[in-house]
């Protein structure tokens, strides 16, 4: 018999139920109640346990009990299945549930407790924790849980197990994945010391694994973790099902085993900050789903294998300050969804490649843009291809302290280098570009009129011969000389022609008064001559 009534918001009129029932000899028949989102209010300790010996499976997710859990709940020796999540449930959590021995799914996250999942429970796990053999999942993350990590949860069925965020010291269980089917094990951010068990190193069936702020050590050729030495173990090629692995800053060593490449269902690989040498394995190819691959701060050497062209799926690419010291391939024009792409402080010789401005098709907007692009410190040579000027996406490019030459382009702008000539004024289309350093180089003329150069601090901008501008700095802009010979001849215009008619005026007066001078004088020796006769 199963229990689902819909809106019985009383908790009394559920026990006043199950009583009713129970006259009747029928409650233990009752092997399920389910009341999700019921809105069921009271407390726990009204529910007449004894009356439902046979109880597998209670689910009151959503309601509004509050109280404590009652120690009573432990008597459900058959409860599979128990759901309180999402009430205001407070207090503790009794002991008496370590009873509950065919336990499988226990769900308390969202309440009020001192303890389990985001509840802000504290002391130590109880150890009688160990004897939920059923158990499958449990979730004690983001709480104030202390003491040593719980050595009793060594569940032959678990498949998820969360501890993070916590202040568990100690060492790791030995056997956290006994039962050989742990999927999901973390327990980051928390002051766990020691060498990883090695029981995870045979757990070939998990999917996760975050083992970040602790203080693990050991020899990562048999373990895993932070702050290892050693050399990566070639049996993680096993692990079909991984899909993040994650071994930055840590000091490890020897070469990544081409093994790694059997692990195709990888997203993340990062094995950045660490002393690997050797080549980047050609293997690496194989991982068509990774989306992020960081092997930067390495000293791996040769070059980039041209298989990672078949990487189509990758934003996300950092194999800067290693030893690399062929050309860049051309096949990183396969690379349509990159976003982030750092090759810089190594030691790429040669010309940059004409495909690296296919990254992005500046024809096909629905893709996404690459926005930086990190080249600096190479042997880099020649000129900067124009195909730059269509990745549109750019909001930060580095090329700097290479040995290029040459114009530059319309799109693109570095330092420590021998350009030379004016800055072209499409720059001031450029909306997109917020930062630019052209310091060290051989330009001259005035910076464009752009965001980017307005507000471009003196020590992007110094080191050159002749720039000028209204940026802090720099000598403002005096007028060419084709400015200052178009100008002279405006002012002599202006001078001269006022002259000229001012000087027409005059003599046009005088003449004038000559005239009427000359006639007047004539009149008075013909009025004289008139007198005289």
């Amino acid at each position: 018999m199963a229990i689902a009534l819909d809106r019985l918001v009383s908790l009394v009129l559920l026990v006043q139920f199950v009583l009713l029932c129970s006259s009747y000899n029928v409650t233990s028949d009752v092997i399920r109640i389910n009341l999700t989102s019921s809105g069921l209010q009271g407390i726990l300790h009204e529910f007449p346990f004894s009356s439902l010996p046979n109880l597998a499976y209670i689910d009151l997710f959503d309601n509004v009990l509050f109280g404590t859990i009652p120690p009573q709940i432990g008597n459900l020796s058959k409860l599979i299945y128990l759901d309180l999540s999402h009430n205001k449930l407070s207090g503790s959590v009794p002991p008496e549930i370590g009873h509950l021995t065919k336990l499988e799914f226990l769900h308390l996250v969202n309440n009020q407790f001192n303890e389990l999942s985001e509840n802000l429970l504290n002391g130590s796990v109880p150890a009688s924790i160990g004897n939920l053999s059923k158990l499958e999942t449990l979730f004690l993350r983001d709480n104030q849980f202390s003491g040593t990590s719980p050595q009793e949860i060594e569940l032959l069925f678990l498949v998820v197990l969360e501890l993070d965020t916590n202040n568990f010291t100690g060492f790791l269980p030995q056997n956290i994945c006994r039962g050989g089917v742990h999927q999901n094990f973390t327990v980051s951010n928390n002051d766990l010391i020691g060498s990883i068990s090695k029981g995870l190193r045979n757990c070939t069936s998990l999917l996760r694994v975050r083992l970040d702020g602790n203080q693990f050590t050991g020899n990562i050729f048999e373990d895993f973790g932070n702050s290892f030495y050693g050399e990566i173990s070639r049996n993680w090629g096993r692990c079909q099902k991984l899909t993040t692995l994650l071994l930055a800053r840590n000091n490890v060593t020897g070469s990544i085993p081409p093994e790694i490449g059997n692990s195709t269902q990888l997203h993340v690989l990062d094995l950045s900050t660490n002393h690997l040498v050797g080549e980047i394995p050609k293997e690496l190819g194989k991982l068509t789903f990774l989306v992020k691959l960081m092997l930067n701060g390495n000293k791996l050497s040769s070059g980039i294998p041209q298989e990672l062209g078949s990487l189509t799926d990758l934003e996300y690419l950092d194999i800067s300050s290693n030893k690399l010291s062929e050309s860049l391939p051309g096949d990183l024009d396969e690379l349509l969804k990159l976003i982030y792409l750092n090759l810089g402080c190594s030691k790429f010789s040669q010309e940059i490649p004409v495909q690296l401005g296919k990254l992005i098709p500046w024809q096909i907007s629905t893709l996404e843009s690459l926005e930086k692009l990190n080249l600096s410190h190479n042997n880099l040579s020649g000129s900067i291809p124009t195909s730059f000027a269509r990745m549109h996406g750019l909001l930060y490019i580095d090329i700097s302290y290479n040995e290029l030459q040459g114009p530059i382009p319309d799109s693109l702008n570095l330092s420590h280098n021998n350009l030379s000539g004016s800055i072209p004024t499409s720059f001031a289309r450029m909306h997109g570009l917020l930062y630019i350093d052209i310091s060290y180089n051989e330009l001259q003329g005035p910076i464009p009129d752009s965001k980017a150069f307005k507000e471009a601090p003196f020590e992007a901008l110094e080191g050159n011969k002749g720039l000028c501008g209204d940026v802090r700095g720099l000598q403002s802009c005096k007028l060419s000389s084709a400015h200052i010979s178009k100008g002279s001849h405006k002012v002599v215009i202006y001078i001269i022609y006022p002259l000229l008619g001012a000087l027409s005026l005059l003599l046009a007066f005088f003449g004038i008064s000559l005239i009427l001078k000359r006639r007047k004088n004539e009149w008075q020796i013909k009025q004289r001559d008139v007198n005289n006769k």
